[in-house]
């Protein structure tokens, strides 16, 4: 379908910021200003990738917290999929089958409610700020806008970088998740919890312009309020897969981009004691043992890693562990390596892949190497 063009905008103002009324609501969003793009994460059951968030919406909250909701009836779509699909957005719909998922496994009923109650209430996505508008076209612009808006938000990240990973029987406090996630995003968000476990983070924006083609301004949130307690909080981990690192999302800000691009070196979330798991093909398949051997029906062994200059070291019962003729190995005469972490997995040599002759079955165990051998491995940390 060819669509029309949304209303060009000449030096717009920015939406919550303004010091005058402004009439033309196709290039300023109001009332609902503050449009806060929001994550889920949903353990139980287990939505996504194990280790990214997902996608709730994106709200367009008034300036001062309150909103609207179910602006529009007549545009109350509920055939999500094939309109993206008639405007030839596969590619948006394969991202949002993994990414904005239902808990209850109904993704089209999810999506039809995002926009019903929220997407209807942005001023700027009207058919009337659209030039030659062809029906709904404003549901690709508001579901791109938001993936584009997550992809932009990998919360996930922000906080395995502060050493905040999802846990069975860790807890964290509110102050240290809201500041690394302040440290990624720059400004403070607003994190939600349910039966005392972290479940929502929302990030506010202000917007110069419209949804469309504006600028999204990175903003502190206004009327806001958490629901998570101060301390004791659960970050508990989800079941399925992972996505692979290289594929998850981009980092947050500029400000983070040059952070994270020194994540690859650092102590990131390896320090105290750990498992090392092993994950291949995107699932996990076993773990290292403590001479440093790959194992997949044995207990895992408990590492212990210390800071150490860039990076830190790895010791496990049997000694410490380090590089050797290209080979992992743990033992009283090793030479201790430094390594360094890359978004929770192990990294030596500025790469988080590693490699085995074959994945280990049964009571086989496979010697680890940082050289090309059949069967490509990586090592996530579990703190213990």
């Amino acid at each position: 379908t060819l669509a029309g063009s949304p209303k060009t905008c000449s030096n717009p103002q920015t939406s919550c910021k303004n010091t005058t009324a402004v009439s033309d609501l196709c290039c300023f969003n109001a009332p609902g200003g503050q449009l806060v793009q929001t994550q889920f994460w949903d353990t139980s059951p287990s939505t996504g990738p194990s280790n990214s968030w997902t996608i709730h919406g994106l709200w367009p909250d008034h300036c001062d917290g309150t909103y609207d909701s179910n602006c529009d009836a007549s545009r109350a779509y509920t055939n999500i999929t094939a309109i993206l699909q008639s405007y030839g957005k596969t590619d948006l719909l394969s991202y949002m089958n993994t990414y904005w998922v239902d808990i209850n496994g109904d993704d089209e009923s999810f999506w039809e409610h995002e926009w019903a109650k929220h997407g209807t209430c942005i001023s700027t996505l009207k058919p009337s700020c659209y030039t030659g508008y062809t029906p709904q076209e404003e549901i690709p612009d508001f579901f791109q806008k938001t993936v584009d808006l997550f992809k932009t938000l990998d919360s996930y990240a922000a906080l395995a970088n502060a050493g905040i990973v999802p846990s069975s029987s860790a807890t964290y406090t509110s102050a240290q998740i809201k500041a690394a996630l302040k440290s990624a995003y720059g400004f403070d968000v607003t994190i939600q919890c349910a039966s005392g476990a972290l479940d929502e983070i929302w990030y506010s924006y202000d917007v110069q312009g419209s949804v469309q083609t504006g600028l999204f301004v990175k903003a502190a949130p206004v009327g806001q309020s958490s629901s998570c307690s101060s301390t004791g909080i659960k970050y508990l981990p989800k079941s399925g897969t992972p996505v692979s690192i290289s594929t998850v999302k981009t980092t947050m800000t500029t400000s983070t981009t040059s952070a994270s691009s020194s994540s690859t070196g650092g102590s990131g979330i390896f320090s105290g004691s750990g498992y090392l798991n092993a994950f291949t093909s995107g699932s996990q398949t076993g773990c290292l043992i403590s001479a440093g051997t790959w194992y997949t029906s044995g207990t895992c062994a408990t590492y212990t890693a210390t800071a150490s200059g860039s990076g830190f070291t790895l010791k496990s019962s049997k000694g410490s562990c380090g590089i050797s003729s290209s080979t992992f190995t743990c033992g009283s005469g090793v030479t201790a390596t430094v390594f360094t972490a890359s978004g929770g997995y192990l990294s030596y040599g500025g790469s988080t892949t590693f490699y085995a002759a074959a994945v280990p079955s049964g009571s086989t165990q496979q010697t680890i190497y940082t050289t090309s051998q059949s069967v490509s491995v990586t090592f996530q940390w579990q703190a213990l």
